[in-house]
């Protein structure tokens, strides 16, 4: 399953747990989402693809950029 690398604007852990929040109402399980908070860097690993991804995480009201697929 690729694994899509994202820029996002969080500032604390609770944007992280809202990007999982979102990211789990259209079906991407929690262990799937790894937030790197240091970094501002979100790591989705599903077979939704990115627009779906990023429709999602934009909910959040944070700033959400595509940067790769590993």
């Amino acid at each position: 399953m690729p694994k899509h690398e994202f820029d996002f604007g969080m500032t604390c852990g609770g944007c992280s747990g809202a990007a999982k929040k979102v990211l789990g109402k259209i079906g991407v399980p929690e262990d799937q989402v790894e937030a790197d908070l240091e970094n501002k860097k979100l790591y989705v690993t599903s077979d939704k693809t990115v627009d779906e991804l990023i429709a999602a995480v934009k909910k959040t009201g944070k700033e959400v950029t595509f940067v790769k697929t590993h």
